[in-house]
Parts: C-alpha cells; sequence; structure tokens
C-alpha cells in the first residue's frame, strides 16, 4: 500500500468537504512512538459524514466491502491502495477524541495528518480486547508501550475513565507503574 499517496488523496478530499477525521489504528500508534507494521489505514469519522465519505471513497476508487452503524471497510481493486477501514464516531466519548485529536507531520514533514492522542488510542484498544479478547496480548503490549514512552505526559484521569468504561479497573492499577516515568 502507498499510503503516501492514499493519505494525500484521502486528506485532501476531507478538506474539500469539511470531514473531521483522526488517525487510529497501527499508522497512528507510529507517530506516537510505537513501532508496528500495519497494512491498512484506520480513521475515525463521524457517523453523519459516513455518505460523503462513501462518495469519497468510491470516487477514489474504492468498494465498501463491510458496513455496520459503527465501521465501514473500504478496499481497492489496486494494491497500491490497499484497504482504508472507519469507525464511526457517534457518542460522546468518540466525539471527544476528534476533538483531542493533534496535527502530526509524516513522510519526511511532507503531509500533515490528525491523530487521536494516545490516550484514546489506549481508550481504543480496551474497546477492542473487549470486542475480540483474542487479540489482548498485542493490544495490552501497545498499551504499555504507548505507557512507558508518554507516561508523565498523559492524561491519566482519561486513561482511568477509559478502564471503567470497558469495566477492566483492576487492570489500571496495574498500569500506574508507567504513570511517573
Amino acid at each position: 500500500m502507498d499510503f503516501k499517496a492514499v493519505l494525500s488523496a484521502l486528506l485532501k478530499k476531507f478538506n474539500e468537504s469539511n470531514i473531521e477525521y483522526a488517525l487510529i489504528g497501527e499508522f497512528a500508534l507510529g507517530l506516537w512512538g510505537v513501532g508496528r507494521t500495519t497494512v491498512d489505514i484506520d480513521m475515525l469519522v463521524k457517523r453523519d459524514d459516513t455518505k460523503r465519505i462513501d462518495e469519497i471513497m468510491n470516487e477514489l476508487g474504492y468498494e465498501c466491502k463491510y458496513r455496520t452503524e459503527n465501521v465501514s471497510q473500504y478496499l481497492s481493486p489496486l494494491k497500491t491502495f490497499g484497504e482504508v477501514d472507519f469507525l464511526h464516531a457517534f457518542r460522546e466519548t468518540s466525539f471527544e477524541m476528534l476533538k483531542r485529536a493533534e496535527e502530526k507531520e509524516v513522510f519526511g514533514s511532507s503531509l500533515k495528518i490528525r491523530a487521536v492522542r494516545p490516550e484514546d488510542l489506549i481508550g481504543l484498544k480496551l474497546q477492542a480486547i473487549k470486542n475480540r479478547p483474542e487479540r489482548e496480548r498485542q493490544d495490552m503490549t501497545d498499551i504499555e508501550s504507548l505507557l512507558s514512552i508518554h507516561g508523565k505526559a498523559l492524561d491519566w484521569s482519561l486513561i482511568q475513565g477509559y478502564f471503567k468504561i470497558f469495566k477492566m479497573e483492576e487492570r489500571y492499577s496495574q498500569m500506574l507503574k508507567w504513570k511517573n516515568k
């Protein structure tokens, strides 16, 4: 997948359509210092924008392969353009993630993209564990990596809130070792 070409095209269309977005997933982890291999792009967008996103993705040659009220998945017939997945924001928590997203420079500063904050990546990783427990080992490793890199700079009350939402409070106490690092 040519990440630079795909992101350049998407961001151009998103900006033209005033679509609020934030990068999530493994690519976003990389922007916050956690190296992970990825084969797709994952984004958070407002559910109210999904009709326009569908139009944009079709204009760019993508086909919708899967859609629910929560997510949509697009695949290009061209390997170069790969897969782009969207998580649909419709709860206050996910709207707040979009508001907190920060602009990051990528590809040698040739492109700027909004990415959710580490705290919000942790929240999304906890949600992934709840939805797919078989992913727990990798997702917990990602969480611990974010905590070890960003420890002191994080909003720990926000992180604690995510552990509470997903009824994992006992795990939160295990994460506190990273708070002052």
